[in-house]
């Protein structure tokens, strides 16, 4: 397993590994759906890179930059287990921000607007700017990211397209506890008993999928801020049902579209986000 740090590193040891090329960008802070990505990536791929740098760009709070969780360490104990031959790239902030860092200013229509887009100013030029900065750099031939966080994944394939990276953007789909809640790196910070009553963000977006052929959009959020709103230290912070195609949250379903319910949740302070695709029954 290669460690490296340099882009110039970087592009020695791709120049020596043979074609076809799989990214799996990460902030570290590793978990099971992480790995069944660099799983993917190993099985699609004859070389794969695994980045891990903490992006300070999308992170619109700084005390969340401050509290995300560093695990290098146990992170290469869990990369060295899947294979010995991945390559882990862990630039640092001059690496990716020669300049200075600061983001790119993109312009990815509706797909940035609603949801994340609202609650996180500037989330996703951050996270535009770091994922241009390491397509750069690899220059993979597929790029594998969660369907967790679906609207950053529209909007990589947005970024991809403008810029004419020709990369095959891969979604894979959210890894779970056996209650339902998505893993996810902020999970480490919760508690169990808020964990277990985290799973119930799920488990109330399925239960509203059997409502759609009698309930309006309206009934459907008002149902989920309801029912999450009565866990104790819970609150909701956005309840959206979206196109696929555009991200724009709708109060009426059209029969010929796809559709995908959203939400983020505030438990104490961290804040969880969960997505599930609308299924007509």
């Amino acid at each position: 397993m290669q460690i490296i740090k340099t882009a110039e590193a970087l592009l020695t040891a791709l120049a020596q590994r043979k074609a076809s090329v799989g990214l799996v960008p990460t902030m570290g802070a590793l978990h099971q759906g992480h790995l069944s990505l660099i799983k993917r990536a190993i099985s699609e791929n004859t070389t794969v890179v695994v980045s891990i740098y903490i992006n300070p760009t999308q992170f619109d709070r700084k005390e969340d930059l401050t509290k995300y969780p560093r695990t290098l360490a146990s992170d290469l104990v869990l990369l060295e287990s899947l294979s010995k031959d991945l390559i882990i790239y862990t630039p640092s902030d001059e690496t990716l921000y020669p300049q200075g860092i600061v983001s790119k200013n993109y312009d990815f229509g509706s797909l940035a607007t609603h949801m994340e887009g609202a609650s996180r100013p500037g989330h996703f030029n951050g996270v535009a700017t770091v994922v241009e900065a390491l397509f750069t750099r690899v220059k993979p031939h597929k790029a594998y990211f969660g369907e967790k966080d679906f609207q950053q994944l529209q909007i990589i394939n947005a970024l991809n397209l403008q810029l004419n990276m020709g990369i095959e953007i891969i979604g894979c789909p959210i890894e779970r506890t056996a209650e339902g809640l998505a893993l996810s790196s902020r999970n480490t910070v919760l508690s169990e008993e808020q964990k277990k009553k985290a799973a119930q963000i799920y488990q109330t977006l399925c239960l509203l999928i059997d409502t759609i052929d009698t309930w309006s959009v309206n009934q459907m959020e008002h149902f989920f801020k309801t029912k999450i709103e009565a866990l104790a230290g819970f609150k909701v912070d956005y309840f959206a049902v979206a196109a696929v195609t555009d991200l724009v949250p709708v109060k009426t379903l059209e029969p010929d579209l796809n559709y995908r319910l959203f939400a983020a949740v505030f438990v104490g302070n961290i804040r969880l986000i969960d997505t599930l695709e609308l299924v007509r029954k």
